[in-house]
């Protein structure tokens, strides 16, 4: 099963119906190795499908975001969106985010083991880690 497939049947457990538009924008989503705004993802759309509403793109990716599908971060005060690119769930990383191009790159160590020291008598509900900078091809 490809991970296309994987995020449909994602996709129908959680409520949504399959559609080509959904399959279309995660196929699009999946080809990519970086972070990518929903104004990118709606002029890929439109050339595939005619007029389609940002609205519609941005709660989309939203969605799917909320499901597990896309990881999202805020690059520039713009949120952007990537293919999740660890489907087991259980895989905790982090990523490398260029600046320049939004590519990214898996850091599988996480420095949390050197924080909960820190922190005695506290409960961690989440954390988020990133590193920002230029990739070897933006230098």
């Amino acid at each position: 099963m490809t991970k296309i497939d994987q995020a449909m049947v994602t996709l129908k457990e959680h409520g949504f119906k399959k559609t080509n538009k959904r399959e279309k924008l995660l196929t699009f989503l999946a080809t990519k190795n970086r972070y990518v705004a929903a104004k990118e993802v709606q002029e890929y759309m439109e050339g595939e499908f005619g007029s389609i509403s940002f609205d519609t793109i941005y709660r989309n990716l939203h969605d799917f975001s909320e499901i597990g599908l896309l990881e999202e971060t805020d690059l520039n005060g713009e949120m952007k969106f990537r293919f999740h690119c660890c489907q087991d769930k259980n895989h905790h990383h982090h990523h490398f985010i260029c600046t320049v191009c939004g590519k990214t790159q898996e850091l599988d160590l996480c420095p949390m083991d050197f924080f909960k020291g820190q922190l005695p008598g506290c409960t961690i509900e989440g954390h988020r880690f990133e590193i920002l900078g230029r990739c070897a091809d933006c230098q």
